[in-house]
């Protein structure tokens, strides 16, 4: 199982990466054949911003997984072992209701689209394989919370702290 989610892990990041630096190229070579050679395309900025609402998507799953998202970590900090692994539960069972509310209402545009084939402007693609990034999307975050509130549930049985994200501010 520890391999599975590492493979998993490695996916995501190489995943983000590659959407990454699909935008920085596909930005540059724009920007180059628009401001040099005075001409652009048509598919390049639809592109970039499909490939980003990607990267985005998966960020928010992996910012769950490393629990790098905005927290009370004040209220945390105080509470004993138990309390604080029963604050994380909570808050992840948040984020799972709050997420499969999105996936319900967010497969409506995305049938809608296969239903009478719908395409983007530039790329002339399904616009179906964009509208599926934000499902998609939920669907990670709530496998990741998920899997942090297995974590959650084994720091609650043992009587430790559950694991926290890096502070980005103190």
């Amino acid at each position: 199982m520890t391999r599975l989610l590492n493979s998993w892990h490695d996916a995501e990041r190489l995943a983000m990466l590659w959407l990454y630096a699909f935008i920085t190229i596909t930005i540059i070579v724009e920007v180059l054949r628009r401001f040099v050679f005075d001409f652009s395309s048509i598919w390049g900025e639809e592109a970039a911003r499909y490939a980003f609402i990607y990267l985005v998507w998966i960020g928010a799953a992996v910012g769950v997984r490393n629990r790098s998202h905005i927290s009370f970590s004040i209220i945390v900090d105080i509470l004993p072992a138990r309390g604080a692994a029963i604050f994380s539960i909570f808050g992840n069972l948040a984020i799972m209701t709050f997420a499969g509310f999105a996936l319900y209402w967010l497969i409506e545009p995305v049938l809608t689209s296969l239903k009478y084939g719908s395409v983007s402007e530039g790329l002339q693609l399904s616009r179906a394989w964009f509208l599926v990034a934000v499902p998609l999307g939920f669907t990670l975050v709530v496998l990741r919370a998920f899997e942090a509130t297995i974590e959650d549930v084994r720091a609650f049985t043992s009587n430790r702290r559950p694991p926290s994200g890096e502070k980005l501010f103190d």
